[in-house]
């Protein structure tokens, strides 16, 4: 009677390879993203010039009013943040998560890309989206004397701003304690080493 044979382990351990490559492959199903977000920059790169030909316009064919023309700039200046938002997360988002650049020592490098990983993306972008509601905020508080805002309205985007703070200032916390912790580990690596380094040494 034939006993049957075990699984070769040799073989399962190829197996499991190709299996953990193919998954590690799988991150590139996000390239597509990044690069429908490159479309999206191009889509706000126009808005932007057509709201920077509207300006010019106004400026130089006729008398606007000064709260027209800061609503305007404020607009631009949106765009603006609302721009650098999406190169962090398509440069930042594409290192960290799909491939590196490999553009280290080019002078045009940016310099928060050197020290990127997700929980610094995460505050950076944090700290970005506040800035955009800022600017929402105070085109709000320019335009609290027409009738079409409310107190309401002003209270709740208030608050939804103070909110996106908060966050920030957490995520901000939980990088800083991580970054803590990671700092005491390796430390208490290196003492832990010391002594096996010594005796290598004696010996």
């Amino acid at each position: 009677m034939q006993v049957p044979r075990a699984d070769n382990p040799a073989e399962s351990r190829t197996v499991l390879g190709h299996v953990g490559y193919f998954m590690f492959l799988s991150r590139w199903i996000q390239a597509p993203l990044y690069l429908g977000l490159i479309i999206a920059q191009v889509v706000y790169v126009w808005r932007f010039m057509m709201e920077l030909l509207h300006l010019v316009e106004l400026g130089f064919g006729g008398s606007p009013a000064e709260t027209t023309v800061m609503l305007i700039v404020l607009g631009l200046v949106d765009v603006v943040m609302i721009s650098n938002l999406l190169i962090m997360v398509i440069i930042g988002g594409y290192e960290t998560f799909v491939s590196r650049l490999r553009i280290e020592g080019h002078p045009d490098q940016p310099q928060w890309l050197s020290h990127v990983n997700a929980n610094v993306l995460k505050v950076k972008l944090a700290m970005a989206i506040i800035g955009i509601s800022s600017v929402h905020l105070l085109q709000i508080f320019i335009n609290a004397s027409r009738p079409t805002i409310t107190e309401r309205e002003l209270l709740w985007k208030t608050l939804i701003h103070l909110t996106f703070v908060v966050s920030a200032l957490t995520l901000a916390l939980i990088d800083r304690i991580m970054a803590g912790a990671r700092r005491d580990q390796d430390s208490n690596g290196g003492a832990r080493q010391s002594p096996l380094q010594q005796e290598r040494v004696a010996a």
